[in-house]
């Protein structure tokens, strides 16, 4: 059985997630960084794109979490740009780095998978996880990988957390970029929480499917 997607974001009232210089905001409150600390605890496998690494080198780790206790770091990089010193590459938690078959790029610290010759398989990649024992698995960014998951009917659950300050710009990017969807193929959402926390709100949604 496939893991459950959840695809994880904070964006800004006007729908944007960063500047149009695409630099980390931290749109997040103390409350709601809190909820993705739990969020990620329960997750066995927490997946980020190359963009991600590439604009704000995270190390998607809970604090104070042993490295045994931490979950499975995944990052899709398909042509093979994630930098050597990247902070997802470190010791803190085990990394497995998914390019496409043609691309040769090893990583120290971590192990690869290749899938797929013109995008990643998502779905082999989540076969893969499911074989691994995740059950959950937690996508974080950027727009173009949260587009591909959606596009790919793979997204289970969108969690995101309103913030209070307006960023603007026609070229601000936006929870889920790539390249949209035409009328008719759009992604149906049911709303099923509502919560104040801090300064913003954060709102739950589950995709509708027919099956």
């Amino acid at each position: 059985m496939r893991p459950r997607v959840i695809v994880n974001c904070a964006m800004s009232p006007d729908g944007k997630i960063a500047g149009a210089e695409r630099r980390q905001l931290r749109i997040s409150s103390p409350e709601d960084m809190d909820r993705v600390k739990r969020l990620r605890a329960d997750c066995q496998a927490i997946l980020v794109g190359a963009g991600t690494i590439l604009a704000d080198d995270p190390h998607l780790t809970v604090k104070g979490r042993p490295p045994e206790k931490q979950a499975l770091r995944v990052v899709l990089d398909p042509r093979g740009k994630v930098p050597e010193n990247a902070l997802v590459l470190d010791a803190r938690a085990r990394t497995l780095v998914v390019t496409l078959e043609d691309c040769a790029r090893q990583y120290p610290g971590a192990e690869t998978v290749r899938l797929g010759k013109g995008a990643i398989d998502l779905q082999a990649l989540l076969d893969e996880l499911g074989r691994r024992g995740v059950s959950t698995l937690l996508v974080e960014g950027g727009g173009e990988t949260i587009h591909s998951f959606f596009k790919a009917g793979l997204v289970d659950v969108y969690s995101v957390f309103v913030g209070d300050f307006i960023i603007g710009g026609r070229e601000s990017p936006t929870p889920v970029d790539g390249e949209g969807f035409r009328m008719g193929e759009h992604v149906q959402l049911r709303l099923v929480s509502v919560e104040r926390l801090g300064f913003g709100v954060h709102l739950t949604y589950e995709v509708w499917r027919d099956d």
